[in-house]
């Protein structure tokens, strides 16, 4: 009988280095109140957002990717003949046809790389995290770079209150390798599917949401989730240092930390805020948060983070990382 070959992988993998980037426009409430019904106070009070960033004709989900994905590469001390798999986490490209991966591999200089977009919306990177984390370890790849990147401002409606004032652009990066000790632990993950209608883009141009529904879901499900990639990990709520959920909501980031802590974390756990400066990026939100955080010296090389996401789908994913 004929026997087929297989890979061998590495025994585990870890995260080698991040990376992240944002446009430079700045757009605060006070200019979103100019052009909608709302005020700095409102859109504080219901999201916690002050301010986040839109793109310009120039920034794009292949440019920010680009750019992202780069810093991540020289973060983790390599250079790009060194990666060989590129996965594009994002649910904002313009047209489905070319996928956003092998253009970003291209640009970035990887040649012939495995390349793949994976949409699983703002759960997405967590989604590719995972599905990159198995690959090294499977000897499919021995290094990817993991992406979410999202420009956001082109399929919301401007003048849409329910969604203007949330969604933003940018993208963040991490790139996995192989590791002797466990640096991505298993992960969590599943759908709603009978929630997918309260995130859609009925009219195939703008996004809509069912706002407290999406934020009733979040606020009930999300920390079971959580609490289950610490068990999958070996792991107590104890031993997280930071926990880095998307970045949908402020609220929701606080009562899904509340439930934590009411289950053992530490009170000192350090809790990603991103959204009050960069907005809901979707599935750039979290490497971007880990990112922004790491070069404020909030979090440090070592580190356990609890990473979730979750958003349309309804979609969502979690697992406990090392800190690069």
């Amino acid at each position: 009988m004929t026997a087929i070959r297989l890979s061998q992988g590495a025994a585990a993998s870890r995260i080698l280095g991040i990376g992240s980037t944002q446009p430079e426009r700045v757009v605060t409430n006070d200019e979103l109140s100019t052009i909608m019904d709302t005020d700095d106070q409102w859109i504080r009070e219901r999201v916690g957002i002050r301010e986040r960033r839109f793109g310009g004709t120039e920034d794009t989900v292949v440019s920010m990717a680009v750019e992202a994905g780069s810093k991540a590469i020289a973060a983790s001390g390599l250079t790009p003949s060194d990666v060989d798999t590129v996965i594009v986490a994002n649910c904002t490209t313009t047209v489905p046809i070319p996928n956003a991966a092998a253009q970003v591999a291209d640009l970035i200089g990887i040649k012939a790389a495995g390349g793949f977009d994976l949409n699983a919306a703002c759960a997405g990177f967590c989604y590719a995290l995972a599905s990159a984390s198995d690959m090294v370890r499977a000897g499919s790849a021995t290094r990817v770079l993991v992406i979410g990147s999202e420009k956001l401002t082109d399929v919301v409606d401007p003048v849409d209150r329910s969604t203007a004032i949330i969604f933003a652009d940018g993208a963040g990066a991490a790139v996995v390798g192989p590791s002797d000790e466990p640096g991505i632990g298993p992960v969590a993950w599943g759908t709603a599917g009978d929630l997918a209608e309260t995130i859609t883009m009925p009219n195939g141009r703008h996004i809509y949401q069912e706002g407290q529904a999406v934020f009733r879901w979040a606020t009930t499900k999300i920390a079971p989730i959580a609490l289950r990639a610490l068990e999958l990990a070996g792991l107590q709520p104890s031993d997280v240092d930071i926990l880095v959920p998307h970045q949908a909501n402020l609220r929701i980031v606080e009562a899904i930390a509340k439930k934590l802590r009411q289950k053992g974390a530490r009170e000192d756990m350090v809790v990603a805020d991103d959204i009050v400066t960069s907005g809901n990026t979707s599935s750039a939100s979290i490497p971007m948060a880990m990112d922004h955080m790491r070069a404020a010296g909030r979090i440090h090389s070592g580190d356990v983070a609890l990473l979730v996401g979750f958003g349309a789908g309804l979609s969502y994913a979690g697992q406990v990382v090392i800190c690069p």
